[in-house]
């Protein structure tokens, strides 16, 4: 019950966190906030997709142990 608490305030707060942050914002630099941008609770979509990389890139860092 607790945690329903929390996400019902954190909803509450990050709505008026994203509606602060769009009247604030540049429309021509920034794209409009969504309140999932401030919401810890929110489930992110693309969290957990693999990142393409050249097999270069990853040659360097597990075989050369050179990760820059």
């Amino acid at each position: 019950m607790a945690e329903a608490r929390q996400r019902h305030d954190w909803s509450i707060a990050s709505s008026a966190m994203a509606l602060l942050a769009n009247v604030h914002r540049d429309p021509k630099k920034r794209r409009a906030f969504k309140p999932s941008d401030f919401d810890p609770f929110a489930r992110k979509a693309d969290a957990g997709q693999p990142i393409p990389a050249d097999v270069r890139v990853l040659k360097d860092v597990f075989i050369r142990n050179d990760p820059a």
